[in-house]
């Protein structure tokens, strides 16, 4: 089993890297978080998703004989942790890890595969009743008994502490109804459960990596705060928290990539060691910061609250440990 990421993946990474950080940039997400607070409409979504199609990441891991590029859930993985350090906008993530796994594992999901691998369409998945990003997608897959009913774009959007991304409340969908088994279902939940915990690592990452540069630059008493013994304490206790949860995601990318049988548990061990990381990272990341860290006009909060929401998607810690405990029989 391969636990760590080969080359060719390393480089997927710094090319995602280097696009996502000149097309969205922490100007780009506050101006659209800004007009979504004033009620006004954001482009910005949707300009983002025009650069991705144009890259061909839609259809990074759909099928080749469905017109995709045929990478494996490993490069997925990449990308997710990659969306999560930048706050991306708009439906890219839902897309690939979301709808993608709903449609490749549906009777007669082809078509729809080809019109996502050709950037006609994104998508996302409603698996408990919520979709993520669902005002942002062209359509919904909606998880029922025994099969996915594909909509249109959801609307009944639900208050959400997270405003770089909607959250929608879906009640009886309507549209094409496509059959899945049981397995198929699971195996695309875990495989969109362990992209979330993913994303919430990059996320982490990025609010780790604000303190910490916070912290080597704010003096107190003639010297950096970050030289104090409480501050190492903390900062050492975000790092370890996060190369945790990373090392634990490897894994269930891993499982899921082989379809090794402990993919069922690896990817609630990856979420709740997202969750752990997430309480950590979220609390020391706005303490250490000082009065700043709770102020709007730093960018500390966005990913804090990004986060936090992320945690929640798909079951938090506790669920997950529940999960893991039921499991063992416990």
């Amino acid at each position: 089993m391969q636990l760590d990421f080969t080359p060719d993946q390393e480089e997927l990474r710094d090319s995602v890297r280097s696009v996502l950080e000149k097309e969205c940039t922490r100007a780009v997400v506050r101006e659209h978080v800004d007009r979504i607070v004033r009620g006004e409409p954001s482009d910005a979504p949707a300009r983002l998703w025009k650069t991705f199609v144009s890259l061909d990441w839609p259809a990074l891991t759909v099928p080749e004989e469905h017109g995709g590029i045929g990478l494996g859930y490993p490069e997925l993985a990449v990308v997710a942790e990659e969306l999560g350090r930048v706050l991306a906008l708009g439906p890219l993530l839902t897309t690939m890890a979301g709808f993608v796994p709903l449609l490749r594992e549906a009777e007669g999901g082809g078509e729809w595969l080809a019109r996502v691998a050709s950037g006609e369409i994104s998508g996302t998945a409603a698996f408990d009743g919520y979709a993520l990003c669902g005002a942002e997608a062209d359509h919904v897959a909606v998880v029922g008994d025994g099969e996915i009913v594909i909509t249109g774009p959801a609307d009944g959007m639900v208050e959400s502490l997270d405003d770089t991304r909607t959250l929608s409340r879906l009640g009886d969908a309507r549209g094409t109804s496509l059959r899945i088994t049981i397995d198929g279902l699971r195996r695309a939940r875990e495989e969109l459960t362990v992209a979330l915990a993913f994303e919430l690592v990059g996320t982490c990452q990025t609010i780790f990596d604000t303190t910490l540069d916070y912290a080597k630059q704010r003096h107190q008493f003639g010297v950096p705060i970050g030289s104090f013994q409480a501050v190492k304490h903390k900062l050492t206790n975000m790092f370890v928290a996060i190369e945790r949860a990373r090392a634990l995601c490897v894994f269930a990318a891993a499982t899921i990539s082989e379809d090794d049988p402990r993919r069922t548990t690896a990817a609630s061990v990856a979420k709740a060691a997202a969750g752990d990381c997430q309480r950590l990272a979220t609390q020391d990341g706005i303490q250490l910061l000082g009065g700043i860290g709770y102020t709007w006009e730093h960018d500390q909060h966005f990913f804090v609250k990004r986060a936090k929401v992320s945690d929640a998607l798909l079951g938090n810690a506790s669920f997950h440990r529940q999960l893991i405990a039921d499991s063992l029989g416990l």
